[in-house]
C-alpha cells in the first residue's frame, strides 16, 4: 500500500535537516542555467578578431550587434519575470534555452553585419533576457531566508564561473577550429541542460512540500495569486517603484556596474590585449581568470551583505573597480605580469555589487515583487553595458586604443561610489547584525 506523505510533515522533516533540502537542488540546477548563460554571453569577446580578420568588419560595427544584444538581454529581463510568475520558471527557462540554441545554430551562416545584429543582438539577446539578471534574485528570495545573501553571492558569480570554464574552450576552437566551432560548442552546452531543468527545476517550495530553507511562521504567509496581463504587471511596477528616488540610485549605480564589467572588459579586454602584443588565447585566459577571482570576491560579497550594511559595500567596491580601471593603461605598459595584477584585483570586484544591491532591492520593495524589481534595475546595468560596449569600439576606431574609453568607466565608478552612499536606509529594516564572538572557554588546569 503506498502512503502519501502529508505537506506539513514533508516540511517538518526538511526544515528539520532530515535529509538535503530541495532549495539546493533548485539552487544547483539556477546554477547551472545561470553558468551556461554567462558563457554564451561571453562569446563575443573570443568573436571579435576572428570577425575582423574574415569579414573586414571594424570594432564598432561588430559592437553594434554586442550592444543591441545587451540592450535587449536587459529590457527583456522584467517582462520576462512578470510572465514567469504566472507561468512558471520551468517553463521560461526552457524557453530561453531552446531560443538560445537556435539562434547559435543559424550564426555560421552569417555573412553581412545585419545578420550578427538580427541573430546575436536579436536572438541571443531576447533568450538571455528571458533568464538573466533576475532568475537569481528569485530564486534566492524565494527559496532561501537563511544563507540568502550567500546563495546570491554564489549565483552571482555565475558570470565569471562561465568564463573560467567557457572562455579557454571558445579562444582554443576559435583558433584552431575556426570561430563556427566556438559558436556550436555554445548551442550544445545550452542543449544538455535541457533535460535537467525539465526534472529538477520547480517553481516555489509548497511545490514539493516544504518551505524556504531556514524559513519561520512568520516567512510564510500564503501567497496571493498572480493575476492579470504580466506585461501590464511589468510596467506598473515600474511606474510604481519610479515614484523612489533610492530606485533611481539603483539603477543608476547599477548603470555604471555594466559600463565597467561586462560592456567593456568582457566585450573587449581580448582585443585591447592583442592591441598590446597579448596573443588571443593568453588573453583569453586572463578573462577567465577575472572569473576565478570572482568566484571568490562575489561569494565573499554574499557573506559580507549578510552582515554589514550593503549601501557602504557598494561604495567600497565601486571605488576600488574604478580605481582598477583607471590604472589597467598602466598595467598594459607592464606587459603580461601587468595585465596578471589587473587581473587579481579587479576579479576579486567584477560583479560584487550585485549581492548587495539584490539586498537593497528587497528590503526597499519588498520580496513579492523583488524579481521584477530588480530586472528593471538590471535592464539599466544592460543599457549602461550597451552603451559602453560601442562607445568603447568606436573610441578604438577614433583614437587607435582604448584607454579613453578605460578612463572614462573608471571616472563613472568613482562616480557611482559617491551615489551609493545616498541610497537611505529602507524602513523598518535594520543594520544586519555581525554574528556574535564564542564566548571563551576557561582553559582546564
Amino acid at each position: 500500500m503506498t502512503t502519501r506523505t502529508d505537506p506539513g510533515v514533508a516540511s517538518a522533516v526538511r526544515s528539520a535537516g532530515i535529509g538535503p533540502h530541495y532549495a539546493w537542488v533548485v539552487a544547483a540546477v539556477t546554477l547551472l542555467v545561470l553558468v551556461v548563460a554567462a558563457g554564451i554571453r561571453s562569446i563575443p569577446g573570443v568573436l571579435m578578431l576572428p570577425f575582423e580578420r574574415e569579414f573586414g568588419w571594424d570594432r564598432a560595427t561588430i559592437s553594434t550587434a554586442v550592444s543591441a544584444n545587451l540592450v535587449l538581454y536587459g529590457l527583456i529581463g522584467p517582462f520576462a519575470a512578470a510572465i514567469a510568475d504566472r507561468t512558471g520558471l520551468r517553463r521560461i527557462i526552457t524557453a530561453s534555452l531552446s531560443m538560445a540554441v537556435i539562434a547559435l545554430l543559424l550564426a555560421p551562416f552569417i555573412w553581412e553585419p545585419w545578420h550578427l545584429v538580427l541573430l546575436w543582438g536579436g536572438g541571443v539577446g531576447t533568450a538571455s533576457g528571458m533568464i538573466t539578471g533576475w532568475l537569481g534574485a528569485v530564486v534566492a528570495t524565494r527559496w532561501f531566508v537563511a544563507r540568502r545573501g550567500l546563495v546570491t553571492g554564489v549565483f552571482a558569480a555565475n558570470f565569471a564561473a562561465g568564463q573560467l570554464i567557457f572562455l579557454p574552450i571558445l579562444a582554443w576552437l576559435a583558433e584552431f577550429a575556426g570561430w563556427r566551432a566556438s559558436v556550436a560548442f555554445g548551442a550544445f552546452g545550452a542543449a544538455i541542460i535541457i533535460p535537467l531543468v525539465l526534472a529538477f527545476m520547480r517553481d516555489r517550495p509548497e511545490d514539493v512540500g516544504t518551505v524556504a530553507y531556514g524559513a519561520t511562521a512568520a516567512d510564510t504567509a500564503p501567497r496571493a495569486a498572480t493575476t492579470g496581463n504580466p506585461f501590464a504587471g511589468a510596467i506598473n511596477t515600474l511606474v510604481d517603484v519610479s515614484r523612489s528616488r533610492d530606485f533611481w540610485i539603483l539603477a543608476a549605480t547599477f548603470f555604471v556596474c555594466g559600463a565597467s564589467t561586462n560592456g567593456l572588459v568582457a566585450t573587449h579586454l581580448i582585443p585591447a590585449s592583442h592591441d598590446h602584443g597579448i596573443a588571443e588565447i593568453t588573453a583569453a585566459s586572463m578573462l577567465a581568470f577575472i572569473g576565478l577571482f570572482d568566484l571568490i570576491g562575489t561569494t565573499g560579497s554574499g557573506w559580507l551583505t549578510d552582515r554589514f550594511d550593503a549601501r557602504r559595500l557598494l561604495a567600497w567596491y565601486y571605488g576600488l573597480r574604478g580605481l582598477s580601471l583607471i590604472m589597467l593603461p598602466l598595467a598594459y605598459e607592464a606587459g603580461v605580469w601587468g595585465l596578471g595584477a589587473f587581473i587579481v584585483f579587479y576579479g576579486l570586484d567584477w560583479v560584487a555589487t550585485v549581492p548587495p544591491t539584490i539586498r537593497l532591492t528587497a528590503d526597499h520593495f519588498g520580496r513579492q515583487r523583488v524579481g521584477t524589481v530588480f530586472a528593471w534595475v538590471f535592464a539599466a546595468h544592460q543599457l549602461g553595458a550597451a552603451a559602453i560596449a560601442w562607445i568603447a569600439g568606436a573610441l578604438r576606431v577614433s583614437f587607435g586604443d582604448y584607454q579613453s574609453a578605460f578612463w572614462l568607466s573608471g571616472a563613472l565608478c568613482l562616480a557611482a561610489a559617491l551615489l551609493s552612499l545616498a541610497i537611505r536606509r529602507a524602513p523598518g529594516v535594520p543594520v544586519p547584525a555581525r554574528p556574535a564572538p564564542a564566548p571563551l572557554r576557561p582553559v582546564p588546569a
